[in-house]
């Protein structure tokens, strides 16, 4: 079952931000355009490459109004530990969510329940709190955070522009197309 325009349900949790600990719930992610970055636990070995790449890329994020939530199932005790270890943890200046219940993993559907861990799942949030694109991919598979930025581009401009759509590897400002009959079997 495709979890496109799944509504993100209600949570609460807290999260490591910017060397604190702050509360977050779904009411503070509405308004603005979201992703949440599953991943399988702190201390590990591809996350951290992962978080590394957005934590390079978090400045593009915010110049197009979208924040960037990691999220795993480790509290927000271990996300800072690991913060104050790590060289490369502590470039992230986005909210690492903790989510030790599995609340928001598994309204996602991404918790592996015998282990108690999310899979790499990858999900854009639109200003509605509605799911417009989402990947899982396997735990020993990372991903790409340039690539993200520009489905997350992709989702804002067919959002504002309803009658178009971006085709393969479209970026902004790029040509995109408008369906119709014309195009049928065209390209």
């Amino acid at each position: 079952m495709s979890l496109i325009g799944k509504e993100l349900g209600d949570f609460h949790v807290q999260a490591f931000v910017n060397g604190e600990f702050k509360e977050y719930s779904r009411a503070d992610i509405l308004g603005g355009w979201a992703v949440f970055f599953f991943y399988p636990a702190d201390f590990t070995f591809v996350c951290p490459t992962e978080l590394e790449d957005l934590a390079d890329k978090y400045e593009e994020f915010k110049k197009i109004n979208c924040e960037v939530y990691s999220v795993s199932c480790d509290t927000h005790f271990v996300h800072k530990a690991w913060h104050d270890a790590s060289k490369t943890i502590k470039k992230i200046q986005y909210p690492m969510l903790a989510d030790p219940t599995g609340t928001i993993t598994r309204d996602l559907d991404v918790m592996i329940e015998k282990d108690g861990m999310a899979e790499r799942g990858t999900f854009i949030i639109n200003p509605e709190g509605k799911v417009v694109a989402y990947e899982v991919t396997a735990g020993n598979v990372g991903r790409n955070a340039e690539e993200l930025l520009r489905r997350v581009q992709a989702s804002q401009f067919v959002a504002e522009h309803g009658d178009e759509v971006c085709p393969a590897k479209w970026k902004p400002g790029a040509e995109t197309l408008k369906p119709s009959l014309d195009l049928v079997g065209l390209l």
